[in-house]
């Protein structure tokens, strides 16, 4: 059976990304993001906890998030897990590390004190950048069309049943 892993954060990274190369000349990036999330406690407060998590970014999406990630810098990282061990340096055994390799980054608005607030997307070695178009602060309220993704769709492609109706309206629902 083949299996499935994926995993995708929300958060804002906690320091500015390492960008090296390898040997070969291969970009990667690594980073931390931190995730912030509330839980029950057993007496029933709530409490605030914070998980880090470690990222690897390759190739140009390693590139792209050395030169436009900052220390503060709210992302949504998808990619999958990835395990690894190594014997550690001082001789006192093998250590462990679980990391997200990233496939896609989406740049989620502005950190405090920064400028922009529009979205933008990265992709890996699957793709360059989304190319699509990435709905912005100006785009809050228009309509598919307005906003740019009206390609392939009828003005009236709601409203379209193609000969399929049976007589059935749904005049009846109040909105």
């Amino acid at each position: 059976m083949r299996g499935f892993n994926r995993a995708i954060i929300a958060g804002n990274l906690t320091k500015d990304p390492d960008l090296r190369y390898t040997v070969n000349k291969r970009a990667y990036a690594r980073f931390t993001v931190a995730v912030n999330y509330r839980y029950k406690n057993n007496s029933g407060e709530y409490q605030d906890g914070t998980d880090y998590i470690n990222v690897v970014a390759w190739g140009n999406l390693g590139e792209t998030c050395g030169k436009y990630l900052k220390k503060g810098s709210p992302v949504l990282i998808e990619g999958r897990i990835s395990t690894s061990s190594f014997d550690a340096k001082d001789g006192s055994g093998k250590r462990y590390m679980t990391e997200i390799m990233a496939d896609n980054m989406v740049m989620l608005g502005s950190s405090q004190g920064s400028s922009g607030g529009n979205n933008n997307s990265y992709s890996g070695s699957r793709g360059s950048s989304s190319g699509g178009y990435i709905p912005g602060d100006d785009d809050f309220g228009k309509s598919i069309g307005e906003s740019g993704f009206g390609g392939g769709f009828s003005q009236g492609f709601a409203d379209d049943t193609n000969g399929m109706s049976d007589g059935n309206t749904d005049s009846g629902i109040p909105f």
